[in-house]
């Protein structure tokens, strides 16, 4: 039989993990940590149409990352479950 692929779950806790470690390791060194600090709804609003692009079509590779910025954002209560959602649905719109 074929070697099994590792699964998508997987690749999203390493990549957690590396993330996780690589914040670690700048707030050791005393470097600013990039995402990690606190801003209002209007600059959040702000950075949303920076983080994608408004419109064309996106590869795989580019649609990975942007879901991943999404979920970050989600876990540190920056957006709601309802606007995850909505850009989760419009980033997948955009890979068809």
């Amino acid at each position: 039989m074929g070697a099994s692929r590792t699964s998508f779950e997987k690749l999203q806790r390493d990549r957690a993990k590396k993330a996780k470690a690589d914040a670690k390791r700048a707030k050791r060194q005393g470097k600013p940590i990039a995402g990690t600090e606190r801003t209002s709804s209007s600059a959040r609003e702000a950075q949303a149409p920076a983080e994608m692009p408004s419109s064309g079509r996106i590869g795989p590779n580019e649609l990975l990352v942007m879901v991943e910025q999404l979920q970050s954002r989600r876990a540190r209560k920056e957006i709601t479950e309802e606007e995850f959602e909505e850009l989760k649905k419009d980033l997948l719109a955009r890979l068809a």
